[in-house]
């Protein structure tokens, strides 16, 4: 089932195209992963689907509607989302700052309800965040201030979630902590979850269904054993990967790689051919 899409998009910064006749298909209650190198337009993408930043051309559509025509508080409650270096103000609690994702839901003098409270413990316990409603947001580790972040996603209700980039600047136990919750959340709660991640091995570990970016544009979407590979790397990333498996969870993993160099960099690429993924 696809629910949110976008056609012919076309994304500017000034007079610098960044994106350009972007057409993609969300699967609906799966963990979507984009992929790309440096300033390919990867956040871009994620702030234009989510009306953060105006698009050029084209449209975004979620349930069949032009989200540039939703009302704000309207399209709130349908999808979160999380930036990449996500600010506070000072002195806030945890449960202050999580608070402050149920304004959709707000009306009058943004007093907040008997179910507002409910939904904001109910956040706090599925983050594993409990124990930090009460401090200063300031003073809690890197892994937990994401986890926390992630808690006001969800007291916005919605059934999408985009993230970008949720993993920088964790160490690799907080990386895999909050990965593992997303997937959680996705499983077992069935929330869409949107992601921009730099690391191939746990996109293609926690990820549904990938889309890699070239220059503005997607060079191939699919599961993980259709992109991570040696063909669609070499022509995303420029570099001679070597793929195996990873034997716990049986996806792809690149295992090492090499900068490609001279004519092999221009080298015409084709990809393998393997069944495509069935989200309907």
């Amino acid at each position: 089932m696809i629910r949110l899409s976008s056609e012919d998009l076309g994304i500017a910064y000034g007079n610098r195209l960044i994106v350009r006749n972007l057409s993609l298909e969300i699967p609906d209650k799966k963990i979507t992963t984009i992929i790309g190198s440096n300033g390919c337009g990867k956040s871009t993408l994620l702030k234009a689907i989510t009306r953060i930043i105006p698009h050029q051309s084209g449209s975004v559509l979620l349930d069949g509607k032009d989200i540039s025509k939703e009302n704000t508080k309207t399209l709130a409650k349908k999808m979160a989302i999380l930036p990449q270096t996500p600010e506070s103000a000072a002195g806030l609690t945890v449960g202050e700052l999580i608070s402050y994702g149920r304004f959709p839901y707000q009306t009058g003098f943004g007093r907040l309800t008997k179910k507002d409270y409910e939904v904001i413990d109910w956040a706090l316990e599925v983050t594993g965040t409990s124990e930090f409603k009460y401090r200063p947001i300031n003073a809690l580790s890197g892994g937990q201030r994401q986890r926390v972040w992630i808690a006001m996603t969800l007291v916005q209700e919605t059934e999408i979630i985009f993230l970008d980039e949720p993993t920088t600047y964790l160490d690799m136990a907080h990386q895999l902590e909050v990965l593992e919750l997303l997937q959680k959340l996705n499983e077992e709660h069935n929330r869409t979850i949107i992601m921009v991640l730099h690391d191939l091995n746990q996109a293609a570990r926690f990820a549904d269904y990938l889309i890699a970016l070239k220059d503005g544009e997607i060079v191939k979407a699919g599961t993980p054993q259709e992109i991570i590979n040696p063909g669609v790397l070499r022509d995303v990333f420029q570099i001679d990967a070597v793929i195996g498996h990873d034997p716990r969870t049986k996806k792809p993993m690149c295992m090492t790689y090499n900068l490609l160099k001279g004519e092999n960099k221009h080298e015409e690429t084709t990809y393998p051919i393997f069944p495509a993924a069935n989200f309907s």
